[in-house]
């Protein structure tokens, strides 16, 4: 089975430690970017994980590229262009001081790419599963049309569709606001995973829970995946993360899934000392297409993207540097971080 995701991968220079932004005057530069961490995720699972975007022809793409190669991620379907790389700018929140990211991502080569310039049936050949996020119709007018014509393609192909709805209030700047784009886009969609605010913000559907709260309610959360499948009858299942909030170093993890039948929630986790929560919502997707690829029922298909989740929360850097066997781990209740020797 081979998996292609489609987004924007940007240079990100993270403020060192818990240091503000240029407190001091180092700034630690890796990749990342949400589809391009579900890429990841995917190929250290050992999975045929392809990715495509476009970057621009010098130096700093070349540099991407082969970051991504090092993980094991089929790049040959990346397209280069005129344009430049965006940036992402993080400083990492702790205690009651949140974690701020600053985008630079204006005018990318991604972000000028024009829906004529890619052949969705050629980028698709050999794929079984396509998965985008709401990240990239937010990034322009034309990234927008291009996102609509590669899932309207995919399901044209027969392909399974997966999208992480990934809600990004200061990307959405050239002039429609995310439901114009994401309740379109969503028709095409097979396996939908999002939090409360992503579907509130997305999709324009008014919930009754509260994103800042501390403790959620499991039983809203079955009712919220009942309306999006109501409104979307060809989607098969809606994953929701369950995030409670106590500090910025402090979150409880766990998540559900819905798929019109059942209603599986899984274990929570008490995440203590985050490390770097960015990419956490990524590694839940990377493990959720994996687990309902490998696992015969949907809840350990689900435990499995919960627990590969976890785990991100203590790695720096936007990728999920685990593998099958250390999320299985976790998953069988060795959560006490012993020394392995």
């Amino acid at each position: 089975m081979s998996i292609l995701t489609f987004g924007e991968i940007m240079l990100r220079l993270r403020a060192p430690g818990h240091e503000r932004f240029f407190q001091s005057n180092m700034m630690e530069a890796t990749f990342g970017g949400g589809e391009a961490n579900v890429a990841v995720s995917l190929a250290n699972y050992g999975m045929d994980a392809q990715f495509f975007t476009v970057l621009p022809a010098n130096a700093l793409g070349d540099a991407c590229v082969g970051e991504l190669r090092r993980f094991g991620v089929n790049t040959r379907k990346i397209l280069r262009a005129p344009g430049r790389m965006g940036i992402y700018f993080l400083e990492t929140g702790a205690n009651q001081l949140p974690s701020k990211v600053v985008y630079d991502r204006e005018g990318s080569a991604i972000a000028r790419m024009q829906p004529d310039d890619v052949d969705w049936k050629d980028v698709f050949a050999g794929v079984d599963w396509f998965h985008i996020t709401g990240i990239t119709p937010a990034l322009s007018q034309s990234a927008a049309q291009l996102s609509l014509d590669a899932v309207k393609t995919a399901k044209a192909l027969g392909l399974t569709v997966s999208c992480d709805l990934n809600y990004r209030k200061n990307l959405w700047k050239y002039g429609k606001q995310a439901p114009e784009v994401m309740r379109e886009l969503t028709q095409y969609v097979d396996v939908a995973i999002a939090n409360e605010e992503d579907v509130q913000k997305s999709l324009g559907i008014e919930v009754d829970v509260n994103v800042s709260s501390a403790s959620l309610d499991r039983e809203k959360y079955r009712a919220l995946g009942d309306r999006v499948l109501s409104m979307y009858p060809k989607m098969q299942m809606i994953a929701i993360t369950l995030r409670e909030s106590h500090s910025a170093d402090w979150n409880g993890w766990a998540a559900c899934l819905n798929d019109g039948k059942q209603f599986c929630v899984s274990k929570k986790y008490e995440i203590r000392d985050i490390i770097d929560r960015v990419g956490g919502g990524d590694s839940f997707a990377g493990g959720l297409i994996y687990g309902l690829r490998h696992y015969d029922d949907a809840q350990t298909a689900l435990e499995f993207a919960t627990a590969a989740s976890c785990l991100k929360h203590s790695i720096i850097g936007d990728f999920n540097r685990v593998g099958i066997s250390d999320v299985e781990k976790l998953m069988a209740g060795d959560g006490t971080g012993r020394v392995q020797r």
